[in-house]
């Protein structure tokens, strides 16, 4: 069995409350709301903080609101199973509500929260083993190495984003409120990643995501997020594909955007994609050549479950379906 380190927990009611006690603690700290992935991390020693802040007593971060003017605004401390059932994002946002259902196990939906899933760490077959398993392969770039075991000769890491709510929230153009030691700022999901598997995020020492914004969608947008996965009960995906169209009045396709995940340290955003979708009538065509910008785009490497170009394939055949779902 294992066991989790030694922390001290200390909980927090508040946001300023929050932020004070990670400054408090410096690097010893981390934030923690349901932790179902920190706490297994914590167990295979690839995070060892000494003092964990408690997010969950905060009440003011669980709430969805919709506003025909503002849009939909979420409290990071939502859980996932509130999201994929809520009435707005099931009408107006729906691969969203797909996405947040498709996380991991009901029990764990139920608890998880999607700011947790937001910055959920990045994920890599030579990173998330036991201690003892990466001590014998000397460790890797990502924790206590300095070679990446993916790419010997990578002057970065290439662990992949296995969030996925991450490229939907990219596609529908949502924000995060970061509230930290210098206060309160506003960023676009399509800024928040990186593309560094040890530095996946926008954030300083000390910030947390404390609100999601996600505007309100012109009139005729219709989306849809499928994900494949080794095993379909409750794993992280090996590619996930967010995928959202505008058509107008006469049925053309006015914007579009296909957002592409697990094959990178970041959520890839597919232009070419885009490109082939508007101006049709999301006719097979125009679906076919979109899904083949998508497969051309993606890169994956050998740090999740599955071949390579099994991944690569499977690419072009969930942006396919996904955006045939939207077309019918």
């Amino acid at each position: 069995m294992m066991r989790l380190p030694p922390f001290t927990y200390k909980p927090a009611r508040s946001v300023a409350e929050a932020v004070a006690l990670l400054a408090d603690h410096g690097l010893d700290a981390m934030p923690v709301s349901a932790g179902t992935d920190l706490y297994a991390n914590m167990k295979q020693r690839l995070f060892t903080p000494k003092v964990l802040v408690g997010l969950r007593p905060i009440r003011d971060l669980r709430f969805i609101n919709f506003d025909e003017n503002a849009g939909l605004e979420i409290g990071a401390l939502s859980t996932l199973t509130d999201i994929s059932r809520n009435a707005a994002v099931l009408a107006r946002y729906p691969a969203l509500a797909q996405a947040a259902a498709a996380v991991s196990t009901p029990q764990l939906r139920n608890m998880g929260t999607i700011g947790g899933n937001v910055c959920v760490d990045t994920r890599c077959n030579y990173y998330n083993q036991n201690l003892d398993w990466r001590k014998a392969l000397g460790y890797c770039m990502k924790k206590d190495g300095d070679v990446c075991r993916v790419a010997l000769s990578s002057p970065k890491c290439v662990a992949v984003n296995s969030s996925d709510t991450a490229p939907v929230l990219i596609a529908f153009g949502a924000t995060a409120r970061i509230d930290g030691p210098s206060g309160a700022t506003t960023i676009p999901f399509s800024e928040f990643y990186r593309d560094d598997g040890m530095r996946a995020w926008a954030l300083r020492p000390g910030e947390i995501v404390t609100r999601i914004s996600v505007p309100k969608p012109a009139p005729g947008t219709r989306s849809a997020y499928l994900k494949l996965r080794l095993r379909n009960s409750f794993d992280f995906p090996i590619v996930g594909v967010a995928a959202m169209v505008t058509t107008d009045d006469r049925g053309l396709c006015r914007d579009a955007r296909v957002v592409v995940n697990a094959v990178g340290s970041k959520p890839l955003v597919v232009d070419g994609a885009a490109k082939e979708l508007i101006g049709t009538r999301l006719e097979t065509a125009a679906l076919d050549e979109a899904a083949e910008a998508a497969f051309a785009a993606a890169k994956p490497l050998d740090n999740t479950s599955a071949t390579i170009p099994y991944r690569k394939r499977m690419v072009r055949v969930y942006a396919r379906r996904a955006l045939e779902r939207i077309a019918g």
